[in-house]
């Protein structure tokens, strides 16, 4: 692990939202839906020093503008927040929603290859601004928005941003094991905490959707904090001037990482922010 040179304070702040900002529902893979007061007083100081933030999730876009909400960002008249969303597939500015780069792919014959393995598995792809077009319905607080019932078929018949895989009755290291073996050619994929695969156009990740971002803003990756803590961080961390990992994240995230805070349970992300912007 590295340590931030000496004067070193962040430009850019990228921040995941479960687990990092929200704290996770003990033995479930849902979250609180409250950002917690230290987390959000901690992220507007860095905003109102003028650090530029960004919010980096998995999430679809809607499910991430209510965050931006109760950070109470950006100000009133102020220049809008960027939101990286969907794993770095869609990025876009807020409020109003405005989705200013897309990337989308192929996935039907990656969905098919999975499915083959994994048939009674459920498939949701992304609708945007509505939910997700779902072969059938995820486990209760698993998608946010609307959950419309679809044929896989069409669900893949076009291009789209991003798939989830999800299998409950399989385990964590089944998915490993597939991805592994089926090489998935074409698709890049990310495994979550449990059964459960994001499908996503290669090269595309939270590190494609900041680095969009940051060249907007005129600001250089070495000048980027991230902070996380799921597998789908690895990218950000790699391409961010400070990664910082949260406490409870699986050991290959915290070693990826320049920095381990506390856990979120611990507003591990208040006190590392807190420390460039007390």
């Amino acid at each position: 692990m590295k340590e931030a040179l000496p004067g070193w304070r962040p430009e850019l702040v990228a921040l995941d939202i479960d687990g990092t900002l929200l704290r996770w529902v003990e033995g479930s893979g849902t979250v609180h839906g409250e950002v917690p007061p230290a987390v959000r007083d901690a992220v507007r100081r860095a905003y109102d020093a003028g650090a530029h933030i960004v919010l980096a999730s998995g999430r679809s876009l809607h499910a991430m503008t209510p965050i931006a909400d109760q950070l109470g960002l950006p100000d009133e008249g102020a220049e809008r927040l960027w939101i990286v969303a969907s794993n770095g597939a869609v990025v876009l500015r807020y409020p109003p929603i405005e989705v200013v780069h897309e990337e989308t792919f192929d996935a039907s014959v990656a969905v098919r290859e999975v499915l083959k393995h994994h048939p009674s598995a459920l498939v949701g792809v992304e609708e945007r601004g509505i939910g997700y077009r779902v072969n059938r319905h995820f486990p209760p607080g698993e998608l946010s928005g609307e959950m419309i019932l679809t044929d896989v078929e069409e669900m893949v018949a076009g291009p789209v941003s991003r798939v989830i895989i999800r299998d409950p009755d399989a385990t964590v290291e089944d998915f490993h094991h597939l991805a592994t073996k089926l090489g998935l050619h074409g698709t890049d994929y990310v495994i979550g905490w449990t059964a459960w695969m994001d499908l996503a156009p290669v090269g595309i990740s939270k590190a494609s959707g900041l680095a969009h971002v940051a060249a907007e803003l005129g600001v250089e990756a070495a000048d980027a904090l991230a902070i996380g803590d799921g597998l789908n961080d690895l990218e950000m961390f790699a391409w961010a001037g400070r990664a910082v990992a949260m406490g409870q994240a699986v050991e290959k995230v915290r070693d990826a990482a320049d920095h381990v805070t506390e856990p979120v349970d611990e507003d591990g992300a208040a006190i590392e922010v807190s420390r460039w912007f007390p």
